[in-house]
């Protein structure tokens, strides 16, 4: 079963994205996920195995500009990680269609997403369910 996710998942997304994005705590995750849980413009699914949450998608509405896009606002895939054991059956495809009918709802005629440059495996899946590769970059920073 997947489902949009309720404030009392916070704990449940941030134990599973931290597994994705390990160079934060659970704590951390937990606390940012609570605020995104209120944000209208904001949207995070689960896909259950039973009552155990496996896997987890986070999309969002971007209203500046976003590679590659010409309207806005533009539904954008902020995450989506599926637990080992659960991964090649279907369920980041349908966590991503649960997040593209958001986006719809919301008014959105694109979607969008990234992934960093050696993340291979990110890469193969988005061109696998049909993202079309806008641009690629490398982005700097400095401090002052």
């Amino acid at each position: 079963m997947i489902r949009r996710a309720l404030p009392e998942d916070a704990r449940s997304l941030a134990e599973l994205a931290v597994q994705m994005w390990s160079r934060h705590t659970v704590e951390d995750l937990e606390a940012e996920f609570c605020e995104a849980l209120q944000d209208p413009n904001d949207a995070f699914f689960l896909k259950f195995s039973g009552d155990v949450p496996v896997a987890f998608a986070e999309c969002g509405l971007r209203f500046d500009y976003v590679e590659g896009t010409k309207t806005s606002p533009v539904g954008y895939l902020e995450g989506i990680f599926v637990s080992d054991g659960f991964r090649r059956k279907g369920i980041a495809r349908d966590l991503l269609a649960a997040c593209e009918q958001w986006a719809r709802e919301k008014g959105c005629a694109e979607f969008a997403s990234d992934c960093e440059l050696a993340n291979e495996e990110s890469l193969r899946f988005q061109l696998s369910v049909g993202f079309e590769e806008a641009n690629r970059i490398i982005c700097f920073r400095k401090s002052l």
